[in-house]
């Protein structure tokens, strides 16, 4: 018995197997949604079953086209994971590989990285998601600029919309609570900015009553400390978290001091974290889509690739309210 090994299945064979032509697969690798779905069906089956992979080297030279897209950020501590991941599966879905460049310093470093992957001839497109400063020069490759985050990897845009603690308030009001105390994130952020001033807008606006806001750092600590420090004659009953991990700090202070959650006090997170769903109580929160965003972005920079209309974007927030067992109508007294 030989122990070479198994030659790579080619395209032919592919072909061979779904009952399609060799240009049908060719097709479904650059644009599987051309196909009519019981054609792609044919040949997905057959690609997975022969564990085809297509020779991109040999298709750029033929073709002329790298089959690899770039996406850019700034180089941060928080590494945007699920975006990305939905990002570069998207990409493959259509036939592409991705590189991840991270660049440290400001805008005018991730233009400079921008403008010489433009002309290597490496990549067909260009995905940036964090701010650039790019000249007025025409780019051999399409570029699309998402400012999805800043120079430090700080949410910007949709993930700075605070839109949802305008729902948040208004459901714990509508459960009764007329007291409320905000534990902020890190003032740095847009995001915890932004929460702290719909929060304040929209308590003033129902006519309730904020016990304070508390400037966190997004730290389980600062939600424990801030719930610690609160007078023991105190009439909050309702705690909203600039995220998850405060909103467990939050929980934990409370039980601490002899009140239930959420007996005695309600608590709202947000980002939808796993520790959250498999808590006792479950949290309340946001969940966010980053996945959309990854996806969205990706299906841009396609478009403008291929020479077809940017899609438009969707009226669908990222976010959306998640309730659970964190939250309930307040006791008449503590």
């Amino acid at each position: 018995m030989s122990d070479s090994p198994k030659r790579p299945a080619t395209i032919h064979q592919v072909a061979s197997l779904a009952g399609v032509s060799h240009t049908t697969v060719s097709r479904y690798l650059q644009d599987k949604d051309s196909l009519k779905p019981k054609t792609r069906v044919k040949v997905e089956d057959a690609v997975k079953a022969l564990d085809y992979r297509p020779n991109l080297v040999a298709r750029s030279m033929r073709t002329r086209h790298t089959n690899r897209l770039a996406i850019v950020l700034a180089s941060g501590a928080q590494f945007p994971g699920r975006l990305l991941a939905a990002a570069s599966r998207t990409a493959h879905e259509a036939g592409y590989q991705v590189e991840i460049v991270s660049v440290e310093g400001g805008a005018g470093e991730r233009a400079s990285r921008i403008d010489e992957l433009a002309r290597s001839g490496q990549v067909e497109g260009i995905l940036a998601l964090s701010p650039v400063d790019l000249t007025d020069g025409a780019y051999r490759v399409p570029i699309v600029v998402s400012s999805t985050y800043d120079d430090r990897l700080h949410g910007l845009a949709e993930l700075a919309d605070a839109t949802e603690m305008r729902d948040i308030v208004a459901y714990l009001a509508s459960l009764g609570h007329r007291t409320f105390l905000h534990v902020a994130g890190a003032e740095h952020y847009a995001s915890a900015r932004n929460r702290k001033r719909v929060y304040l807008e929209t308590v003033e606006r129902l006519g309730l009553r904020s016990a304070g806001v508390v400037d966190g750092d997004w730290s389980a600590q600062s939600g424990f400390d801030a719930v610690s420090g609160l007078p023991d004659d105190t009439d909050v009953t309702a705690v909203v978290a600039a995220n998850d991990v405060v909103a467990m700090g939050v929980v934990r202070a409370a039980l601490a001091r002899g009140w239930s959650v959420p007996g005695d006090v309600s608590v709202f997170g947000w980002d939808d974290e796993e520790m959250g769903r498999f808590a006792t109580p479950s949290l309340s929160t946001v969940a966010v889509d980053r996945e959309a965003q990854g996806r969205t972005a990706v299906h841009r920079l396609l478009a403008e690739i291929r020479g077809e209309e940017i899609p438009e974007p969707g009226l669908r927030t990222i976010n959306h309210l998640i309730v659970r067992e964190s939250t309930a109508p307040p006791r008449t007294a503590r």
